[in-house]
């Protein structure tokens, strides 16, 4: 099973290089489950979805709107070749799936399903999920307006999909440095975040970046390090990573 994070970002030349790998993971022309958080324009959000999927290769979108506060309901992928959970309020998504990441990763291995997240669906698709946050211990950290509603860094339970947490729209909302001070803290062993309009493709032991940005590998603790991965360049992936728990920030 193939995993495909996506940072984010609307642009069009960029759409096959970062869209295009996952609808390929799914097969001659798929239906493709799009799991969308609806918080009154779900119909309107799921249209700028379909538009850009079937720009990029032949498919058939289907839209999986799941309430403000609801949860997803695992009898509506029947029938699909691939999954893409959207963006939007992070910590919604993390509600509406928090309960199903064994079983949705169950599902999505059994049928050979690909899973693309994008923004907000990046960042669950990790086994410890950044849901947002601008501040550590009171210091602010990165922009306000990225925190999702939330003051202090949060982590909580995410799909298990991919080893590493997850942040996105690095570049383009300062996000950076929230990831940095989760691995300085302790809170996570390593992550990655992700500019808009890229795509880190995560297949067995390898992640490959594709896309207009740069992917940020942050590992270690204490003496944090970070290196920038751009298009066409690939690092390895420790799976044995994956772990049950949440550290605490400390």
């Amino acid at each position: 099973m193939s995993t495909f994070l996506i940072g984010g970002g609307w642009d069009e030349a960029a759409a096959g290089l970062v869209y295009g790998p996952f609808l390929a993971a799914a097969g001659d022309a798929p239906t493709v489950a799009c799991l969308l958080i609806d918080e009154g324009d779900g119909a309107e959000y799921f249209a700028r979805f379909e538009q850009v999927l079937r720009r990029t290769a032949r498919c058939t979108p289907v839209p999986v709107l799941v309430p403000l506060g609801g949860a997803l309901d695992l009898g509506a992928l029947d029938g699909a070749d691939a999954l893409l959970v959207g963006g939007g309020l992070t910590p919604a998504y993390q509600e509406a799936l928090a309960g199903l990441g064994p079983g949705l990763s169950a599902v999505l291995a059994a049928r050979g399903l690909p899973y693309a997240g994008f923004s907000a669906g990046a960042a669950v698709a990790a086994g410890t999920a950044l849901v947002g946050g601008w501040r550590s211990a009171g210091v602010p950290v990165c922009p306000e307006e990225t925190a999702e509603d939330l003051e202090e860094i949060e982590l909580r339970p995410g799909l298990g999909l991919v080893p590493f947490t997850v942040d996105v729209h690095a570049a383009q909302w300062g996000t950076l440095p929230r990831l940095i001070e989760a691995v300085a803290r302790g809170g996570v062993r390593q992550g990655v975040a992700i500019d808009e309009n890229t795509l880190l493709a995560v297949d067995g032991g390898t992640a490959r970046v594709s896309g207009s940005g740069r992917v940020h590998l942050v590992e270690g603790k204490a003496e944090v390090s970070v290196r920038a991965y751009g298009a066409g360049e690939s690092f390895a992936v420790d799976r044995s990573a994956l772990r049950e728990g949440i550290d605490p920030l400390t």
